[in-house]
């Protein structure tokens, strides 16, 4: 056996340190509820490990907070939440195939949205096996162009389902899929075809007691896509749906990512820096070497475009992000030491660097920033 204990070790000296505070979850779903009616239900959307934050604490947050029910993107993270003593209702977005997940489904009392005719009739009759009623959304395509059935199509995929026994119809589930553009043309499209969908289920005797459409950006710009229940997702975890998008309400990241600051260099004129030299010095220079790099999470589009903070001020990142290394110029700075936190992701003193920002100098959107941050580091969570 090892003298040295290697896993306490590797716990306690991590440079890298990524924090979720619940808190600014709980502060988010109370804006959430201003921007919606009164007895609009709230799916909290905790699909991909709940963006990066963690599934289950994220969870458990949620239904502290009283949310209506979760949405995962598939049956294992359903299936773990409900080994975590989960109650909530969970919804599983992207449908079931199998004959073992039809089971599991049924016997976890779990909610899938279905899109094939086939599956519904195998859960009928598991749900039968089991003496189990399974409730069920319908997915309806409105214009995203992925799973579901075409908006027009809806009666006669709803007249082959109704009869099937053990199944609950709770209501049709579609998505918008530009909702955060400017305009909102095609999105009120998708809001009409929506209703005429509900319209057509209707008068085939479904009630549909909790239809829903509305994404975050649906939720903040769209009142009319809410109908009976809204699906937020970004925004609880304070991020919005595009870079360039103005949140209606104020939102607080709930994620923070610091690393360390390894070694300080003093550079002369014309030193290149990093991997393809894309950064020369332009004049002596003081750079700081950080402890974190796109293994860790961070966006290598962010080389010579994005920021760090360094006790409280910006920093600028110099030459290509490496894999576990990145540079900053910190030459403007005074006092800067071997040691000190570098804010990756967050706010220090009047600062902050918020995931939409690492999104728009990477060309990316903040989902995968926080999914690939949250997903690589350790996390540690703030009540």
């Amino acid at each position: 056996m090892s003298p040295f204990p290697l896993r306490s070790f590797a716990m306690e000296f991590r440079p890298n340190r990524v924090s979720i505070d619940l808190s600014a979850l709980e502060h988010n779903l109370g804006q959430v509820r201003t921007l919606v009616s009164r007895g609009t239900k709230i799916m909290g959307i905790v699909k991909s490990d709940a963006y990066g934050h963690g599934i289950l604490p994220v969870s458990k947050a949620l239904e502290k907070s009283r949310v209506d029910c979760l949405g995962v993107a598939c049956l294992h993270e359903a299936v773990l939440l409900r080994q975590n003593g989960i109650k909530l209702p969970i919804v599983i977005l992207c449908g079931v195939l199998t004959e073992e997940e039809v089971r599991e489904t049924v016997a976890r009392d779990l909610t899938p949205v279905v899109f094939d005719s086939d599956v519904a009739e195998r859960l009928a009759k598991e749900s039968a096996r089991q003496d189990r009623s399974t409730r069920i959304y319908v997915k309806v395509d409105t214009g995203m162009g992925r799973l579901g059935i075409p908006w027009d199509e809806i009666g006669p995929f709803v007249e082959r389902i109704s009869p099937l026994k053990g199944l609950v119809l709770e209501g049709l589930a579609s998505h918008l899929s530009s909702a955060d553009e400017m305009g909102g043309e095609f999105t009120q499209t998708q809001i009409d075809r929506f209703n005429r969908a509900i319209d057509t289920a209707r008068s085939m005797g479904e009630e549909l007691p909790f239809n829903n459409l509305a994404n975050s950006a649906g939720v903040m710009g769209h009142r009319e896509s809410h109908f009976q229940m809204i699906r937020p997702g970004i925004m609880l975890y304070g991020g919005l749906p595009s870079p360039h998008y103005q949140s209606p309400v104020p939102l607080r990241p709930a994620m923070c990512f610091t690393g360390r600051v390894l070694q300080i260099r003093d550079l002369p004129d014309r030193t290149p820096i990093s991997y393809g030299r894309t950064y020369y010095t332009n004049g002596q220079c003081r750079v700081a070497i950080l402890s974190a790099g796109y293994g860790d999470g961070l966006p290598r589009g962010m080389s010579n475009r994005g920021h760090t903070l360094i006790g409280g001020k910006r920093a600028p990142i110099v030459g290509t992000i490496c894999m576990n290394l990145t540079v900053c110029d910190v030459t403007h700075l005074q006092g800067v030491r071997v040691g000190d936190e570098a804010v990756l992701l967050g706010t220090r003193g009047m600062e902050t660097v918020t995931a939409d920002d690492m999104a728009r100098w990477s060309g990316t959107i903040s989902y995968e920033v926080l999914c690939s941050i949250g997903q690589r580091n350790k996390r540690e969570y703030l009540s």
